[in-house]
């Protein structure tokens, strides 16, 4: 089975890509998505659009998951952190493709086993759960992790 697992972002959106066999993970590939800053908001939304279905096209996922959007102090990076997520969950539907979605506590406490996880923690699980992964960035490799995240909750209740 091959999960692509997804963070989200109008700046920078992170992809990983993992496939899993029994209880095997093996790493496929992962990346970041940057849109362009000086286009307007309609445009970026397109953009990140294009480039996720050009990232399921290539590795045809059988599943998806997606970050849940969290509070910030900016009301107005919330909503765009929440167009950016809706263009992700829909790339991934319109594929026909599952798609969840894990709060950053869960995907934390699934890695580390704590929600409280800091990124240096998540970063070195990711090395030990996927031997030679190379990290595309921070943004990436919090992907890898939700694809983990669903590799594991596949077939359980959340």
């Amino acid at each position: 089975m091959i999960i692509l697992g997804i963070v989200p972002g109008l700046t920078v959106t992170g992809w990983g890509v993992i496939s899993k066999s029994g209880s095997n993970l093996r790493h496929v590939a992962n990346g970041q998505i940057r849109t362009n800053a000086k286009a307007s908001m309609a445009e970026r939304l397109v953009e990140l659009d294009a480039a996720l279905g050009e990232v399921i096209a290539l590795y045809n996922p059988d599943a998806g998951a997606v970050e849940e959007v969290f509070m910030n102090v900016n009301p107005q990076s919330t909503l765009k952190l929440g167009q950016a997520r809706g263009v992700a969950m829909l790339s991934i539907a319109r594929s026909g493709i599952p798609v969840e979605e894990y709060s950053t506590k869960v995907i934390k406490k699934a890695l580390v086993g704590t929600g409280g996880a800091e990124k240096q923690q998540i970063q070195h699980m990711l090395k030990i759960l996927l031997p030679g992964v190379k990290l595309a960035g921070e943004d990436a490799s919090d992907a890898l992790a939700v694809a983990i995240t669903h590799a594991n909750m596949l077939g359980s209740h959340r």
